[in-house]
Formats: C-alpha cells, sequence, structure tokens
C-alpha cells in the first residue's frame, strides 16, 4: 500500500469523502459499498487515528457482502476540520458529531460499532439516540457509569495492572510505533505506510487533539451526568448488541471485559484469542465474519461465535448465537 495526495492509505474498495456539517464543521469520512443497510464505524482515540487507520480490513470486507460502510474521521482526527470549535470538547461533542454526520448523509438508521473510544461513543449514542440504532457491536473499551471508574480503578489495582503509556507521541514515527506495539497484538499489521499516515494526521491534529480528546477519558461532569448515564438504560435497551473483547488487550485487561459482561445481560460477549485492544487489526478475518453475520442475520453462527471465543461465563443469549 502507500498514501494518496491526502495522506490516506490507499486501500481497494474504500473511497474519501468530505460532508459540510454545521457550524463549518467539514467532516472527512472513508467509504465503501453503494447500497444495502448503512453501517458506522467509529475509531478509537488514540492520536493519530482515523477511519481509514480503525477500520481497513473491516469497511471493503462488509461492503462486498452488501453493505453500505461509513468510517468517519470524529473530531481532532484523521482530516476532518472544525476550525471556530463548533463540537465541546468530550462525549457530547463526539456524540452531536456524529448524530450530525448521518443526519447530513440522510442515515436515519444504521448499525453502528466501535473501539476503544469508538466504543463509549458507541454507547453514548446508543443512549442518546436509540431510534437512529437497528444493532450495534462493541470492541475493547468503556461503557459509561454501569462500570464506574473507582470500580475499575480497584479492579486494575487488584490485578496490579498497570495502564501502558499510549500517549508518548513526540512527533516522530518511532514514537508513534511505540504506541501501535501496545494496542496491537499482531506486529505485521503495523506496516511502514499505517505510520506514516498516522504520524502525519497526529502532527496536524496535535493542539486540538490536547483541547478535545483528554475531556473524552474523564469522568462525566455538569450536565453530561445526565445525558450519558448508561446505568439502567444500557441494559434495558431493547437492541441487539455484541461484544468483543481481545484477551490480549493490554489498556483494559480481560477482566474489566468480564465485569463488563455482568452488566450487560442483553449484550452477547466474545472473548477472541490473540488479540489486542484493537481487534479488527489483529484478527480481521474473524471480526469481520461476526460483524457481516450479526449485521446481516442478527445472529452469528455455530462455527464463527466458537472461532470468536463466545463466552462461557454464563448462557449465551439464543437471539444472537446459533444452537449447536
Amino acid at each position: 500500500m502507500a498514501l494518496t495526495d491526502e495522506g490516506i492509505l490507499k486501500v481497494d474498495g474504500l473511497l474519501s469523502r468530505w460532508v459540510r456539517l454545521p457550524g463549518g464543521v467539514k467532516a472527512h469520512y472513508m467509504t465503501a459499498g453503494e447500497d444495502g443497510p448503512a453501517v458506522v464505524l467509529l475509531h478509537g482515540g488514540i492520536i493519530g487515528s482515523s477511519g481509514t487507520a480503525g477500520w481497513r480490513f473491516m469497511a471493503p470486507f462488509l461492503a462486498k457482502n452488501g453493505f453500505r460502510v461509513y468510517c468517519p474521521d470524529q473530531p481532532a482526527f484523521g482530516l476532518t476540520e472544525d476550525p471556530q470549535g463548533y463540537y465541546e470538547p468530550g462525549r457530547a461533542g463526539h456524540v452531536d458529531f456524529c448524530h450530525d454526520f448521518t443526519t447530513a448523509l440522510g442515515i436515519d438508521r444504521f448499525h453502528l460499532a466501535g473501539n476503544s473510544m469508538g466504543c463509549l461513543n458507541t454507547v453514548n449514542y446508543v443512549v442518546a439516540h436509540p431510534e437512529r440504532v437497528i444493532s450495534y457491536a462493541l470492541i475493547g473499551g468503556r461503557i459509561g457509569d454501569l462500570l464506574p471508574d473507582e470500580e475499575e480503578q480497584a479492579l486494575r489495582e487488584k490485578l496490579n495492572h498497570v495502564v501502558p503509556d499510549i500517549r508518548i507521541f513526540d512527533g516522530t514515527k518511532e514514537s508513534m510505533k511505540t504506541m501501535m506495539e501496545r494496542i496491537i497484538h499482531r506486529p505485521a499489521a503495523i506496516s511502514d505506510d499505517l505510520l506514516e499516515m498516522r504520524t502525519r494526521a497526529a502532527n496536524n491534529k496535535r493542539d486540538e487533539y490536547a483541547r478535545l480528546t483528554v475531556k473524552t477519558f474523564e469522568p462525566a461532569t455538569g450536565s453530561d451526568v445526565a445525558r450519558f448515564t448508561t446505568k439502567g438504560r444500557l441494559d434495558k435497551l431493547p437492541i441487539p448488541a455484541i461484544y468483543l473483547y481481545g484477551r490480549q488487550d493490554v489498556v483494559f485487561p480481560v477482566d474489566l471485559g468480564y465485569l463488563q459482561e455482568e452488566r450487560l445481560p442483553n449484550v452477547q460477549f466474545f472473548f477472541p484469542d490473540e488479540c489486542g485492544h484493537q481487534g479488527q487489526t489483529d484478527q480481521p478475518d474473524m471480526f469481520n465474519q461476526v460483524f457481516l453475520e450479526f449485521f446481516r442475520d442478527g445472529k452469528v453462527s455455530r462455527a464463527t461465535a466458537d472461532w470468536a471465543g463466545v463466552s462461557k461465563n454464563r448462557p449465551e443469549i439464543a437471539e444472537y448465537v446459533a444452537a449447536r
């Protein structure tokens, strides 16, 4: 692969597009597929992330199998431009961006998925706009106050788990590579072109990233507490949902996934092996197939579920996993 004139990885089946949003925001996104149900994929929150970096394997695959896929660069990431700071820092800005983005493109109903920060943004969007979401899928992230920060920290202390430093970017490809090695379990997925793309994007967004993104990972305050509370809401919504949580995730250790599973009785969990924090990059064939079956059929086949490490911690949700 090589980079385009826009500084994006060239990926067969992925097209670069732009849309103007409220407040003069110029949103960049990658898209694949011409018809079929819509899927919106939200990338993670480490500096240099983008729709391409997060979903370059999955988006073309889903498109080849009958979906229209949209991978936006969220505020402070990729090529999206918000020169006037229209979207406020933190959770609200990301949810409002996703809502404005889908509305501008005329996508009234869609499947939604996200990894890491995109996982939290997916959770918050589902709570804020459940009427828009057909089904959703989560990968390695937080679920709001269903699992409070202090409880997460207590588990980390019990496990003697230290979160690896993933904010060490100093403007060089070497520092970007070090960060990538901490979230991606499969070294072969960290290509030189990927590092070049991410490094360029990170250097272009350093000030904007620091201003907008840090608040996303802090506890909700003010009106966000009421707007984005997940307790008694996400765990009660009847929207079909699955969650893939890598066993080798060093950012959110798998024990946190087990604790999240206890809080989400209506979500089917999978714990794939040889899979870190960005599972769709570590195990692209597996994740592609799980997402395809779930979004297409509403249910994951028996063979695929077993391949993806369907949870044994509790009975499977029959609506979402085929019987043996």
